[in-house]
């Protein structure tokens, strides 16, 4: 099993930035891949960004050249770099992690972002 523990978030202006982490612990050995998703208020939770099975990065269109994704399968370590933040990217924001080993996703408790006008 993987058990997942974010960090990160919190209250910032427009246009500002915020850095989340997730540490993963558990059977990390088998994560194939890791990355974040998020869940505004009414809506359905949706993909931001992972780290692939090869390794590639994945972004959803609306983050693209403002989220930067980074991390260490190996480790069990993801981050999100969230510049020029804006108030659509309002959510709980919640790692993620597919395991191979299990075939299962795992999901972490999820830490919120407000972004105000």
């Amino acid at each position: 099993q993987v058990q997942l523990v974010e960090s990160g978030g919190g209250l910032v202006q427009a246009g500002g930035s915020l850095r989340l982490s997730c540490a993963a612990s558990g059977s990390i050995a088998g994560i194939h891949t890791i990355g974040w998703y998020r869940q505004a208020p009414g809506k359905e939770r949706e993909l931001v960004a992972r780290i692939t099975g090869s390794d590639s990065t994945e972004y959803a269109d609306s983050v693209k050249g403002r989220f930067t994704i980074s991390g260490d399968k190996g480790k069990g370590t993801v981050y999100l770099q969230m510049n020029s933040l804006k108030s659509e990217d309002t959510a709980v924001y919640y790692c993620n992690v597919f395991s191979w080993r299990y075939g299962m996703n795992y999901w972490g408790e999820g830490t919120p972002v407000t972004v105000s006008s």
